[in-house]
């Protein structure tokens, strides 16, 4: 299977998909789904999304923090770029954490989940 690797770059903003984050010392999760990297703003946002069964929604946005934490803390020493990590949890039956409305205003452009 061939994976492929997504990059859009706007002035001082790149976003990207699909793409390992090389980092100098060893991360083992360091492929986040979306990373969105604002040069201007010195901020890195990672965006991971996961789509469990319904009564794992909590442990599964809990997971994702802890899963790119030590990819975040590289990020910013890296890039010195004040990185966030944003989990989009959504249940199988479409079921949402309150918290989810406020984890995606935090992620630039204009978007709603009305």
């Amino acid at each position: 299977m061939m994976m492929m690797m997504m990059m859009i770059i706007i002035i001082n903003v790149t976003v990207s998909w699909n793409e390992a984050v090389h980092a100098d010392r060893e991360v083992t999760a360091n492929r986040s789904d979306i990373i969105i990297k604002n040069k201007k703003e010195k901020t890195c946002t990672l965006i991971d999304v996961a789509i469990p069964v319904d009564r794992n929604v909590v442990q599964k946005e809990m997971e994702k923090k802890l899963k790119y934490k030590s990819l975040c803390i590289e990020i910013q020493r890296m890039w010195n770029l004040k990185c966030t990590i944003i989990p989009v949890v959504i249940g199988a039956t479409g079921i949402v954490r309150r918290i989810l409305r406020k984890n995606l205003e935090a992620v630039p452009g204009k978007h709603s989940i009305d």
